[in-house]
């Protein structure tokens, strides 16, 4: 395995711009819960295993089940998520695959369904942020196992 670059360190001001668009994420009125689902679903697109167990363990120790989890990648067949959480869902698989294919009229329709503009952009930036997240962690060989829910105060 490849060794871990220290971006935090190597790059402060990089990491810390980041940091600042996951602070305003967490206070942008989202439900916790549904950025999790939304964390953990990106990361699986991109296969990011830091993120993966980084954003599982938090789910978790917010109360998040084990079942909604082991079902997340299959998430269309699966009964236990609400229409919301589905159209968060759709949103971030289609953000996280833009450069296969943009998103249709109808996603946008049933994302406003659920999601006033506000949300909908707040939404959009949450994806946008861990598809940063990931590649960086890719990129970087960020070890996955050791991280502990709240870990990191940004």
């Amino acid at each position: 395995m490849s060794r871990f670059i220290d971006y935090p360190t190597l790059a402060p001001q990089g990491y810390q711009a980041q940091a600042g668009l996951e602070r305003y994420i967490r206070g942008c009125g989202l439900d916790h819960a549904l950025l999790e689902l939304v964390k953990t679903r990106v990361s699986q697109l991109n296969g990011c295993a830091f993120c993966i167990d980084m954003h599982t363990k938090d789910a978790r120790a917010a109360g998040e089940t084990e079942q909604r989890l082991y079902l997340l990648s299959a998430w269309r067949e699966a009964s236990c998520y609400t229409e919301r959480e589905r159209a968060a869902l759709a949103w971030a698989e289609a953000l996280t695959l833009v450069a296969a294919r943009h998103p249709e009229e109808a996603l946008r329709t049933e994302l406003a369904r659920h999601f006033n503009d506000k949300e909908a952009v707040d939404l959009t930036w949450a994806i946008v942020a861990i598809n940063g997240w990931n590649r960086v962690s890719i990129g970087c060989n960020t070890p996955a196992g050791g991280y502990q829910p709240g870990q990191y105060a940004l």
